[in-house]
């Protein structure tokens, strides 16, 4: 709730004076403003102990009764501070560093050994066409199988005999081959050298000098045999995670570094996690779930936007849209309807984490934004379980890519729901959460994203028109019960074009130019008139300047609140 403030005489008026405005267009605030928006709630803690669970199981049933009930509500949650770490190994601790070591070595040797799901595969067959996965090993004929192929051996040893003088070696091989078939018991093994002691003997005898002699090419037994062992080599196994090569650049480093801070650098943990994730992605199939097409109906659930003042992405949870019934009987109806929307939210995601930037020092985390406002609650047992179920696959999958948890227009029961859950999270991943209530959202907002990055709809500027997210917005806080002047100078003819806003208004405002000549009279732009909080987000005006002067804005606050005052300008040359 704002601050309550005695309403007694008004303070003297305030008057900011903005310098003269360049006809050049500004600017962009940020360099990261530039980029593309990069997902999703998502930590990565240690399974629970038994009890936990049973506490936790007991204390959802409190809070369901709760909500049927309709308690008061309670007072919002103060957040933590959490500075987020370096993706620099130079900038590790000792431990640290060997830690990242001792697991670079663990997967190397997981590369080598093909550990991360496939199979070894030598050299010279790496470089054929890849091997069907569905054709299976056939299994060794029986004794009545190998029977046909003596029988066949038979006939082709007799034709042999026919076109040489060879009819005793012949007669030995037929009776050799009847024996087989009359004794059933014979291996596989022992037929084959039957058959190959058979061949043997129909050949011709070589001359000794022909014997002796060898083909001027032929190369040494042991190169022969080096040759071969060079052309069964296995290769290491190649495996990409988030489109980062394992072990192949630096970008490999702090996806390891992921692992490790969420397993306290505890390195065969990590080295779990690691090979758990990535077998978790070949059988949930993420690449071709990447090119899927799902639609449209969720775009407004889950969107990104902007970025904070530190480059993040920001992507916006806005879990009221649910309230549309035929919306959530589309997403939640059924198993397969709650299938679906698990594979869309954990493609967005994966779209969202492929856009970031991976090199050391880069930005690889997202802030989540998560607005509760007419949220349905616990009472929707479809939403708790998909909902359950995605965090169970962002806790064990996607580790570290959470920045900051902001909570806005924070309900009262959800004070019941983080009692609930703050027994399974660490405290690093605690401090990372920011909870504010509806009259502070904005506010809150305010604290790690600029006002021109913010949507309108949580109190910002950014929107569709004449105003982009790299203009700067200037942020002015009006006291309870005082006048506040913002002076626009201009000293040439042009148009001046302006945006203003007062979040959650209630406020008189007004809009005139003052020429600078003696003689000249003020021009009223706009007569002073109180905007309410339904009227008009944002008010955007212009005035075509035709001699020096100075455009002066009037806010008028007659409540006992402090207001947040925002707003902006540009100017065109009149020709224009």
């Amino acid at each position: 709730m704002a601050d309550q403030v005695q309403v007694g005489a008004p303070p003297a008026d305030k008057v900011v004076v903005v310098p003269d405005v360049p006809l050049a267009e500004k600017p962009p605030v940020a360099a990261a403003a530039a980029k593309e928006p990069p997902p999703v709630p998502e930590s990565e803690e240690e399974p629970v102990k038994q009890k936990q669970v049973e506490d936790a199981e007991a204390l959802e049933t409190k809070i369901s009764d709760a909500v049927a009930n309709g308690d008061d509500e309670e007072k919002v949650p103060q957040s933590g501070h959490y500075k987020e770490e370096s993706t620099r190994v130079a900038d590790l601790l000792e431990n640290e560093k060997k830690a990242v070591e001792e697991l670079k070595v663990l997967v190397r040797e997981a590369l080598n050994k093909h550990e991360f799901g496939g199979f070894a595969m030598p050299q010279q067959q790496q470089q054929r066409q890849p091997k069907d996965d569905s054709a299976k090993e056939e299994p060794k004929p029986k004794v009545e199988a190998v029977t046909e192929t003596v029988a066949e051996t038979k006939e082709e040893s007799i034709a042999q005999a026919e076109t040489g003088d060879d009819e005793e070696k012949v007669a030995t091989a037929t009776v050799r081959s009847d024996a087989v078939e009359d004794d059933g018991a014979k291996t596989v093994e022992a037929i084959e050298d039957t058959i190959v002691s058979v061949s043997a003997s129909l050949q011709p005898e070589q001359p000794p000098e022909a014997a002796s002699k060898e083909p001027s090419d032929a190369k040494p037994n042991v190169e022969g045999k080096d040759a071969e062992t060079v052309s069964n080599k296995v290769l290491p196994q190649e495996v990409s995670i988030w489109g980062i090569p394992l072990l192949a650049d630096e970008r490999s480093d702090v996806i390891l570094l992921k692992f490790l801070r969420a397993r306290d650098f505890k390195v065969k943990e990590a080295f779990t996690m690691l090979q758990n994730t990535i077998r978790w992605r070949k059988e949930f199939g993420i690449d071709e779930l990447v090119e899927q097409d799902f639609g449209n109906d969720l775009e407004k659930v889950v969107f990104m936007h902007g970025f904070d003042k530190e480059g993040h992405p920001v992507c916006y949870n806005v879990y009221g849209e649910f309230q549309n019934k035929e919306l959530y009987q589309k997403t939640f109806s059924d198993e397969e309807k709650r299938q679906n929307f698990l594979r869309w939210r954990i493609q967005f995601l994966e779209k969202s984490i492929r856009k970031l930037d991976f090199s050391p020092g880069g930005i690889c985390t997202i802030v989540q934004i998560n607005d509760l406002k007419n949220s349905p609650g616990l009472t929707k047992w479809e939403l708790r379980q998909a909902t359950k179920q995605a965090l169970q696959l962002l806790q064990d999958n996607y580790p570290e890519f959470v920045a900051r948890q902001v909570f806005i227009n924070v309900p009262w029961w959800y004070l019941a729901v983080n009692k609930m859950i703050s027994p399974f999270l660490t405290q690093r991943t605690r401090s990372k959460f920011v909870f504010a209530g509806p009259s502070k959202s904005a506010e809150n907002l305010f604290r790690y994203i600029a006002a021109e990055q913010v949507p309108v709809r949580y109190g910002g500027l950014s929107k569709d028109g004449e105003f982009g997210n790299t203009d700067a917005v200037t942020e002015i806080t009006v006291k309870p019960a005082a006048k506040h002047t913002v002076e626009f100078p201009v000293t040439e003819a042009c148009l001046l074009t302006w945006e203003v806003r007062v979040v959650g208004w209630e406020v008189n405002y007004g809009a005139e130019f003052v020429p600078s000549g003696e003689d000249s009279y003020t021009i009223i732009i706009q007569k002073s008139k109180k905007v309410g909080c339904s009227e008009g987000e944002v008010v955007c005006d212009n005035f075509k300047v035709g001699e020096p002067g100075k455009v002066v804005l009037t806010i008028h606050n007659p409540t006992s609140k402090k207001k947040k005052l925002l707003y902006r300008l540009k100017t065109m040359p009149a020709s224009a």
